[in-house]
C-alpha cells in the first residue's frame, strides 16, 4: 500500500490549501463589507488596477478586435457569409474574450504587483508591525484591493468591449471593404443586453479573483527573496486557471440552456 501515501499526501495538500483559501477569502470578505474604511487607500488602488491598466488591455483589445475580424472573415468567406463577421465580432468580444483576455493581461500585471509588495510586507515583518500599531492587515491590506478588483475590471472590460468591437470594424470596413453602415447596423441587431451584462459580472468575478490570489500568496509568503518570487508566479499561476475555470461556470450558467 505504500504507493498510495504520495497519492494521499497531494489531496491532503490540496484539502489544507483549499480549506487555508478558503478562511482567508471569509476574512477579506467579511472585512470589505464591515467599516472602518480606507477610502483613500480603495482609491489609490483603483487608479492603480484601473487607470494604469488601460494601456495593456486596451491593446490587447484593439488587436483582438482585428484578428477576429480578418479570421472571421477567411472562414466565412468559404460558405459565403461574409456577413456574419460583424456579428461573430460583437459576440466573441463582450461575451468571452473581453473579459477573458482583460482577466489575464491584469492578471499578469496587477496580480504579480500585489503578491509582491505583500510579500515583501510579510518578509521584512511589515505585516507584522501593522499589527503591532493595533490594525488589522486584513482589513488595511486585502480589503481595499478586493473591492477595488471586483469594481475596476468591469469598467476596463467595458472599454475594452468598445475598443475590441472598433478594431473589427476598422480592419473590416477599411480592409476587407465592408460597407460602414451595413457592419454598424449588423452590430447592433445582433448584441443585446445580455452579451453585456455576462461579460460585466464575468469581470467582476475575475477581478474579485485577481486581487485575491494576489492578497493571498503575498500574505502567506516565506523565506525571503525566494519565498516573494514564488507567491508572485503562484499568484499570477493560480489566478490564471481560477479565471478560465470560473468562466467556463459562468458561461455555463448564462448561455447553458
Amino acid at each position: 500500500m505504500n504507493f498510495l501515501r504520495p497519492i494521499g499526501r497531494v489531496a491532503i495538500s490540496f484539502l489544507e490549501a483549499t480549506g487555508r483559501l478558503a478562511l482567508f477569502t471569509f476574512r477579506g470578505v467579511s472585512h470589505c463589507v464591515r467599516p472602518p474604511f480606507f477610502p483613500r487607500l480603495i482609491l489609490r488602488q483603483m487608479i492603480d488596477i484601473g487607470y494604469f491598466s488601460l494601456p495593456v488591455v486596451g491593446m490587447t483589445a484593439i488587436f483582438t478586435g482585428m484578428v477576429l475580424a480578418l479570421q472571421s472573415y477567411s472562414g466565412f468567406a468559404r460558405f459565403n457569409a461574409e456577413s456574419a463577421v460583424a456579428t461573430v465580432v460583437v459576440l466573441s468580444i463582450t461575451r468571452e474574450l473581453g473579459p477573458v483576455l482583460a482577466g489575464l493581461m491584469v492578471a499578469g500585471r496587477i496580480g504579480a504587483s500585489i503578491a509582491a509588495e505583500i510579500g515583501t510586507m510579510r518578509v521584512t515583518e511589515q505585516v507584522d508591525a501593522l499589527t503591532t500599531l493595533s490594525t488589522n492587515p486584513v482589513k488595511y491590506l486585502v480589503a481595499p484591493r478586493l473591492i477595488a478588483g471586483t469594481l475596476m475590471l468591469p469598467c476596463l472590460v467595458l472599454i475594452a468591449d468598445i475598443i475590441g468591437v472598433f478594431g473589427g470594424y476598422l480592419i473590416s470596413v477599411f480592409k476587407l471593404d465592408f460597407n460602414a453602415t451595413n457592419y454598424l447596423q449588423l452590430t447592433w441587431e445582433f448584441l443585446k443586453p445580455m452579451d453585456v451584462i455576462s461579460g460585466l459580472v464575468k469581470a467582476a468575478v475575475f477581478g474579485f479573483i485577481v486581487t485575491l490570489m494576489g492578497c493571498y500568496h503575498g500574505y502567506n509568503s516565506r523565506g525571503g527573496a525566494q519565498g516573494v518570487g514564488r507567491a508572485t508566479t503562484n499568484a499570477v499561476v493560480s489566478a490564471s486557471m481560477l479565471i478560465l475555470a470560473a468562466n467556463y461556470v459562468l458561461t455555463s450558467i448564462f448561455f447553458g440552456d
